[in-house]
């Protein structure tokens, strides 16, 4: 039986009806009015973030009645965010865990908040208690009294799970200090992967957050324009990849996970991160935006230019329509029902001079950040470890890196999409270099 209801769309303080800011004073994070602007321009709806909130909250509660699961507790700050939508020094939480969140089979919610900062999240209606301080037990925090502190704060979700669980001593937790661990299960807490529950939950996206998804992707592809007009000889790597940083923050998007920009001989082999170089004319650059955006939304597509207004070699050429050919031709293959295993297996063969340096995989999940699932190519497969089908609502990225070993370049493309009821929609709009093309 679901014993969560969805609550009725309502106007979130803070908001107006449609997601917009309501009092900018108020609204601690969001987009801009620039963004706004161009969303309209380009035809775009802003997500209705009450429903976005009520949609998300109801993917976790689906998840914890499915698996029996007294509740989830959370550390890991996107999933605090995706849960409850609350938000609080993202990138630093992330490796030190001093926020916390409870939602038990029912939907009652619980955020721990650091630094008793709570006024950041009292106007989010979804939670029903905020409590000051008490998840943090890290060692920079805690020091020597890191166990000692642990102990409290395991008492402290025993009696919220005496109150919430109805006798039920499972929980799920995502991710926790050691000392954590050996608290809980002091407390005859029963320790599930919250991992595996959250990454479930996040896996289908509602329509508000496929609007969402739809206006990161335009800031992130107003953003990669402005560094096209900005690439020429003689800017360095480092310069080009900081304006996509600033466009992003510019109009509200929060931050980028990676820094993979490359030029010339550092394009192969790949991952490796943006630095001084100066960009010669006739260089590939080749960049992986992996940027969260607006709403927390990632961003994550890939593309290769040629700097200057020559045309490319032959090899570049060559080079491009491999990797062109290879997320096309996979794309195609996107439907419902379609398992992740017959993907690997039907998959666009790479040819074998690119197969020893073939990026990690050649489709993942998309949506606050990179998600489950990773769907491999049949080299790196692993058996049984994805047993599932593509579904309506999933969101995805296609991509290839095509660069032989020894190689002087290589060529990174990757498009977001999304499966739809009777096939994909490229969620991606941003041109591909037709010099290479043709």
């Amino acid at each position: 039986m679901n014993r969560f209801s969805i609550k009725q769309p309502k106007i979130t303080p803070g908001f107006k009806a449609d997601g917009t800011p309501l009092d900018n004073d108020r609204v601690e994070i969001g987009p801009t009015d620039k963004a706004f602007k161009e969303w309209a321009l380009l035809g775009l709806t802003p997500p209705h973030l009450p429903t976005m909130r009520d949609y998300r909250l109801g993917r976790v509660v689906q998840e914890l009645q499915k698996r029996d699961l007294a509740g989830v507790l959370m550390f890991d700050p996107i999933n605090i965010r995706y849960a409850l939508d609350a938000s609080n020094m993202m990138l630093w939480t992330a490796h030190n865990l001093s926020r916390a969140s409870f939602v038990s089979a029912d939907g009652y919610a619980i955020l721990w908040e650091q630094h008793r900062a709570s006024h950041l999240a009292d106007f989010l209606p979804n939670i029903n208690e905020i409590r000051k301080g008490g998840a943090g037990f890290f060692y920079f925090e805690t020091g020597d009294k890191t166990a000692e502190r642990a102990h409290d704060f395991a008492r402290e979700v025993a009696d919220v799970l005496r109150e919430h669980g109805g006798g039920n001593r499972r929980l799920a937790v995502d991710k926790i200090e050691v000392d954590g661990v050996a608290a809980l299960q002091a407390e005859n807490i029963d320790i599930i992967s919250g991992m595996e529950v959250m990454e479930h939950a996040r896996l289908i996206k509602g329509p508000d957050e496929i609007r969402a998804m739809r206006c990161a992707l335009a800031t992130c592809e107003i953003a990669v324009a402005e560094m096209e007009k900005a690439q020429r000889p003689g800017i360095s790597e480092n310069e080009l990849w900081s304006i996509l940083h600033r466009e992003n923050i510019a109009r509200g998007g929060e931050w980028i996970e990676t820094r993979i920009l490359n030029s010339g001989p550092r394009t192969n082999p790949w991952m490796q991160e943006c630095g001084p170089r100066i960009i010669q004319a006739g260089d590939l650059i080749a960049f992986d935006t992996d940027m969260v955006g607006v709403y927390s939304m990632c961003a994550d597509i890939s593309r290769t230019w040629l700097c200057g207004d020559g045309q490319p070699t032959d090899e570049q050429r060559h080079l491009y329509q491999v990797a062109y050919e290879h997320i096309t031709r996979n794309f195609d293959l996107l439907k419902p029902g379609v398992s992740f295993t017959e993907i690997t297996q039907t998959g666009h063969r790479l040819p074998e001079e690119f197969r020893a340096q073939r990026y990690g995989l050649m489709l993942h999940g998309i949506g606050m950040c990179d998600e489950f699932p990773c769907i491999y190519y049949p080299e790196d497969f692993i058996e049984g470890a994805f047993d599932y089908v593509l579904q309506p609502g999933m969101t995805l990225c296609v991509e290839a890196y095509i660069g032989a070993v020894g190689g002087r370049e290589g060529v990174k493309l990757e498009d977001q999409v999304l499966i739809t009821e009777d096939g994909a929609e490229n969620l991606t709009h941003y041109p591909f270099d037709t010099r290479f093309l043709t």
